[in-house]
């Protein structure tokens, strides 16, 4: 880790610098590089501390804190989650994080995170893509198309050469918000008025809707051999987007089960329901995709380790950049033992 300069000063990256960072280093190329971070740390699996995120739930919506650690770093995030924010001109996601050295206990960076969220949740799953879906997919489905479905779209065509998306929402707005957004972006965007005409010739399925409530926006008669589910929908208690009888003829993979179990698709089914751990896959020590007939199923439900790596890709990218300000957040008093003295001679 690097150690804290002489002055204790924490580099933060703004809202305006990750998105001047985006725009510098390329939407695709940022998304390919989180990534490859992402998968980085899935093969060193075992050395994270690992636990659910910690979640106080409320009438409106939820608050969450997701930390992790490999040892020698740290990091947490706080997101929220808020659906009827949107009815208010605000954000349904909010988010930021903070990456510390484990050695001193210093923080080493401070991050928005509401957007480096989006680009690591598209990463993951394209990740996971890479991995699970058919060979050659070309053609998504992407129901629910609020502020997750670009950038969803986007990393599967950075990652797997994504050429076509159709579009479904419950509100023709966002439909008409996400195909304008991709219009230009290389890829075939279709606008579908069901989901039922989304699914048609479409080898990834991607869930992601914003409702905290079960609902089955795929029912067990929508979903074909063949296909590859991308489930990122629900991400807390009683939400959830498929039916029981998909996850039944499907293989399902999940990030971290003690938490995938409360969160995700699978709360529906028994606790000894068989999943399988991403990070298996990704070393080679468990199959992923078999063969030409197979559902798989990945149910993800966002977990900390993917937020370290997305704050240590952030940390590598702007260190030594114009990407960061410095904020003055440490105490640093000539003697350690010393705080009150600092604090009076702060007025001298």
């Amino acid at each position: 880790m690097t150690q804290p300069s002489d002055k204790a000063l924490v580099p933060f990256v703004s809202v305006d610098n990750m998105m001047r960072l985006v725009h510098h280093v390329g939407i695709e190329q940022i998304l390919r590089e989180i990534a490859d971070y992402i998968e980085e740390d899935f093969k060193r699996w075992e050395l994270f501390d690992k636990t659910p995120r910690v979640a106080s739930h409320s009438d409106v919506g939820v608050i969450e804190l997701m930390p992790t650690s490999d040892g020698e770093a740290y990091g947490f995030k706080y997101v929220n989650g808020h659906p009827k924010n949107t009815k208010e001109g605000l954000q349904t996601v909010t988010a930021f994080g903070l990456l510390a050295d484990v050695y001193t206990g210093y923080p080493v960076l401070l991050s928005e995170m509401t957007l480096l969220t989006a680009l690591r949740t598209a990463a993951t799953s394209a990740m996971v893509a890479k991995h699970l879906a058919p060979k050659g997919s070309k053609t998504m489905a992407m129901i629910g198309n609020g502020a997750q479905s670009e950038f969803q779209t986007l990393a599967m065509k950075a990652i797997i050469g994504l050429e076509n998306v159709r579009l479904y929402d419950i509100d023709p707005a966002a439909t008409e918000k996400c195909a304008r957004n991709l219009s230009k972006m290389g890829v075939n965007v279709t606008k579908c008025a069901t989901p039922e005409e989304a699914i048609q010739g479409a080898q990834i399925l991607t869930t992601c809707t914003a409702d905290k409530k079960s609902a089955t926006i795929l029912s067990d008669n929508m979903v074909g051999a063949g296909v590859h589910i991308n489930a990122i929908g629900g991400d807390c208690p009683g939400k959830t987007e498929l039916a029981a009888g998909i996850l039944e003829r499907a293989d399902v993979f999940v990030e971290f089960p003690e938490q995938t179990r409360i969160e995700g698709e699978i709360q529906q089914m028994a606790d000894d329901f068989p999943v399988t751990e991403m990070w298996e896959v990704i070393l080679g020590q468990k199959p992923g995709r078999r063969d030409d007939k197979q559902i798989t199923l990945f149910d993800g439900v966002g977990f900390a380790t993917e937020d370290f790596s997305a704050l240590r890709y952030i940390r590598d990218r702007v260190t030594g950049s114009d990407f960061c300000e410095e904020l003055d957040m440490l105490a640093d008093p000539d003697d350690p033992r010393d705080l009150f003295g600092m604090v009076q001679r702060s007025n001298a």
